[in-house]
């Protein structure tokens, strides 16, 4: 496949701007993704598609796409089946190796589960569960 010239470019993606997780309990969510992991959380509302819903939004501070998880409440809804269509895991950046290893120990020590460090070519990751079994990685920007 060829790519088209950037001057004769119209449209182009800029990157991820968020990711949608169903939930079951948005008060253990937020304890779990605000509380735990540190994100803030930047929108309180419900669904603009499905007023029913309550919808909370969770970043940095400022609420900058890229930064964003959405998580949608749905408490009477049944538990997802893995597979084609569905998304293995979410993962968040941290600065460095040693960062890395902080929050490792960290989460432990707040009895969370989470794996040992791997390290591949070009990063370092750890892995753990959501309140609602959702895998999170937490990686490194490199190596």
């Amino acid at each position: 496949m060829s790519e088209i010239p950037a001057q004769q470019r119209r449209m182009r993606l800029l990157g991820l701007h968020h990711v949608t997780v169903i939930v079951a309990d948005l008060q253990r969510t937020t304890e779990f993704y605000r509380d735990v992991l540190g994100l803030a959380l930047v929108r309180e509302a419900v669904n603009d598609d499905d007023p029913d819903a309550r919808h909370f939004w969770f970043g940095d501070a400022r609420g900058t796409a890229g930064t964003l998880m959405s998580f949608m409440e749905y408490p009477q809804m049944e538990p997802g089946k893995v597979g084609v269509g569905s998304v293995h895991h979410v993962a968040l950046s941290v600065a460095s190796s040693e960062e890395l290893d902080a929050w490792r120990d960290y989460l432990r020590s707040r009895g969370i589960d989470c794996t040992d460090v791997f390290d591949r070519a070009g990063l370092r990751s750890i892995y753990l569960r959501d309140p609602d079994d959702n895998i999170i990685e937490i990686a490194t920007a490199s190596g």
